[in-house]
């Protein structure tokens, strides 16, 4: 019988895979994971191979072949219960570890959304129903144990025997048992994790190979940053030339942009590196930078909406290859992880899946780059999330250009304060040498495109920046008419994934490293961890910090010969007037007033701007949401939130469009296909459109919009005027 028993059927995307192979595959996926995380792998292994033994009743057989009878629709069938049955085949001290690994891999053991966990049946359910639901899993026990135990068979370590009735039922009465005790702790299952990261890595990739599994949770080589530190020009690079061996943990860093800083940071790293940035572009061009500085072979993945999109050159990889490393990305035991903070969100609301994720992290380095660039709300997330990675053993190392002082002392005490952070600044003869720009105030918006014009006439790089898509749209629009025959580029969110790579790509290729006039109009998509320099700025008011990063893609590039010339570039902030979504519009007009006009701004006076625009710290209040204490998570283990309410504030899901000509596409299309076409937008601007666009019950849900309302120069535009553009 084992040859025909099935793990998981076809579904347009998979084969159909065979109970044995699924069993065997997760089982030396859950080894591998084991030995990177401290656990034991023996049992890591054995779980592996009793989670999904309960898919051998024929109830499930008849479900997944689509065979099912009247009688198989009496009752929902959990495979994990029925799993259960067989933990007598294995010594009684393994117990916990593999009721953990098994009993909760799918749902909560109990207040489950449809209340399917263990103990929802067992307490959610009258007797007469209990006992009708146990016995629906169990019958008819002789007939389909012979089968299960002909599989488990196949698993060295299992002295496989038949297991008598009240054997088997005493061994789920125990299962029941022990997650009801649980109820009383306050934990996280690391087994749970461990068998959740494994299940969905082998569901998702189910030939992934030996060698592969072996290079998880591998720690990366990064002696290439102090190879790169020994050799830059301290005058340069002044980080360069500071100490990065402190024994203290965590790191706080305050250098303007160019300072060296992401090579400082990695310097601090002695583990696994989680590189968090809050940009696509920006998290897409570091992935790209590491993969050029780090030795071949090392594993280093890139996590946002689009991450499959950006392709490595594939000129010596197969595409095979290529394929599976992609499908790997969001799977936990990379060497190195380039991603936003808000995937790490389920951590901090312990969302489903929670304890895999965190198993993954715990104990890594963690990098936060820019996180002065946050909203009231996701900076409040941020915080937090510094809290609970502290708390579990993280080392965090925090790298900023810019701070104000209330942000900064609260970032030190959630790093447990001076004694255990590593505190780097620049001295004052060292900030000197960024005096980059020279700010010029428009009172006049339209002031913007006659400066722009006369760029071009000295063949300038003009890179232009506005708080809106619907703006960068319309000053891109004038330019094209005004200067068809001049390289230009307009750049923002609201594209679809495959073409917003593809711009991506072109801004580096075309428009930063080739000399001659260009336009390239933006949204802030531009302003962090990108390394691009152009001649000069033109850019809508904004928050102080947002600007200071702008400024940062302009006159970027550090030799002898520029510091020596003190060469200044210009930059054109244009005055706030009107709304000034997506800021707040009273620290916009007080960023602007505090900027010079007509004068160099000096790195030296950046705090105290900084200080004067932000004297307290504004976050929103979500403590209700995270669920940890000062001592760990407040929940039971083997229990998670369905659904965390504050991801919806945080809009960590979105909402997304496409167009209608690629209905067909997406609706047939793959995970990497239907990404492609995937346009995203803010669930708010989606919510005043709700009743003009359908929204398709497939993939992400998307709205569809009219073909007319997207080009691949423009990206999406709404056609009638809204505020929330």
């Amino acid at each position: 019988m084992t040859g025909v028993l099935l793990a998981k059927s076809e579904d347009g995307y998979h084969e159909e895979v065979l109970l044995v192979d699924h069993l065997r595959q997760v089982a030396a996926a859950a080894q591998h994971l084991a030995r990177g995380v401290g656990l034991d792998p023996e049992t890591a292994r054995l779980g592996g191979w009793l989670h999904d033994i309960g898919k051998a009743h024929p109830v499930f057989q008849r479900r997944i072949r689509k065979e099912k009878s009247l009688e198989d629709n009496s009752y929902p069938f959990r495979h994990e219960i029925a799993s259960l049955y067989f933990l007598p085949l294995f010594a009684e001290s393994l117990w916990p570890a593999l009721c953990e690994m098994v009993v909760a891999h799918h749902k909560c053991v109990i207040d489950d959304r449809r209340e399917l966990g263990l103990l929802d049946f067992y307490e959610k359910k009258g007797s007469r129903s209990r006992k009708a639901i146990f016995k629906f899993h169990f019958d008819p026990w002789d007939e389909w144990q012979a089968d299960a135990l002909e599989v488990l068979a196949a698993c060295e370590g299992i002295c496989v025997r038949s297991l008598a009735a009240d054997e088997a039922h005493a061994a789920l009465d125990w299962c029941v048992q022990y997650c009801t005790e649980k109820q009383n702790e306050t934990s996280w299952s690391r087994w749970r994790g461990l068998l959740m990261a494994a299940d969905h890595m082998i569901s998702a990739l189910p030939n992934l190979d030996n060698e592969k599994l072996r290079r998880l949770f591998r720690a990366p080589d990064l002696r290439v940053f102090e190879s790169r530190s020994k050799n830059s020009d301290p005058q340069l690079y002044p980080l360069s030339s500071k100490a990065a061996d402190s024994p203290k943990p965590h790191t706080l860093v305050v250098a303007p942009t160019g300072a060296g800083k992401t090579d400082y940071l990695f310097r601090r790293c002695r583990g696994r590196v989680f590189y968090l940035l809050p940009f696509q572009a920006s998290i897409n061009a570091m992935y790209e930078r590491l993969k050029e500085l780090l030795p071949e072979g090392t594993d280093i993945r890139l996590l946002h909406a689009a991450s499959k999109l950006v392709k490595p050159d594939q000129s010596d990889t197969d595409k095979s290859q290529f394929e599976e490393e992609a499908a790997l990305q969001p799977f936990v035991g990379a060497a190195i992880k380039v991603m936003t903070p808000h995937q790490l969100a389920k951590i901090v609301f312990a969302g489903k899946g929670f304890e895999a994720q965190l198993l993954d992290i715990e104990g890594a380095d963690v990098i936060l780059d820019e996180i002065h660039t946050y909203s009231e709300v996701t900076q409040a997330f941020v915080l937090e999330l510094t809290r609970v990675l502290v708390l579990n053993g993280c080392r965090v190392h925090i790298g900023t250009a810019t701070m104000p002082t209330p942000l900064y002392e609260r970032l030190l005490e959630l790093l447990g304060g001076t004694e255990r952070t590593h505190e780097v600044h620049l001295e004052l003869a060292e900030l000197d040498t960024y005096n980059r720009h020279r700010v010029h105030k428009l009172t006049e918006p339209d002031s913007a495109f006659s400066i722009a014009a006369k760029a071009v006439e000295k063949a300038e790089k003009v890179l232009l920046v506005y708080n809106t898509v619907k703006g960068a749209q319309d000053a891109y629009r004038k330019l094209r008419e005004a200067h068809p025959s001049t390289p230009a580029l307009l750049i923002h969110s609201r594209f679809k994934r495959g073409h917003r790579a593809e711009l991506e790509a072109r801004l580096k290729n075309e428009f930063d490293n080739k000399p001659g006039p260009c336009f390239v109009v933006s949204t802030q998509v531009v302003e962090v961890s990108l390394d691009i320099s152009f001649d000069r700025m033109i850019t809508e008011a904004a928050p102080l910090d947002a600007l200071i990063q702008r400024f940062g893609r302009v006159n970027r590039r550090r030799t002898r010969e520029i510091l020596e010339a003190g060469k200044l570039a210009p930059v054109h902030v244009i005055a706030p007037s009107g709304s000034q979504r997506p800021y707040d519009g009273e620290v916009v007009r007080s960023s602007y007033a505090a900027l010079p006009d007509g004068e160099v701004l000096r790195a030296a006076d950046l705090q105290a701007m900084l200080d004067g625009v932000y004297p307290e710290l504004k976050v929103q209040q979500i403590a209700a949401h995270v669920q940890w204490e000062s001592d760990g998570v407040r929940l039971p283990p083997l229990y998670h939130i369905g659904k965390p309410v504050l991801m919806d504030l945080l809009e960590l899901d979105g909402a997304v469009c496409i167009q209608e000509g690629d209905c067909s596409t997406y609706e047939t299309g793959t995970w990497e296909e239907r990404s492609a076409l995937e346009i995203p937008v803010s669930g708010k601007l989606m919510w005043v459109h709700r009743d003009k666009y359908i929204q398709i019950e497939v993939g992400s849900q998307p709205f569809v919009v009219p073909d007319s309302d997207y080009s691949s120069e423009f990206g999406l535009e709404f056609k009638e005027p809204n505020p929330f553009m």
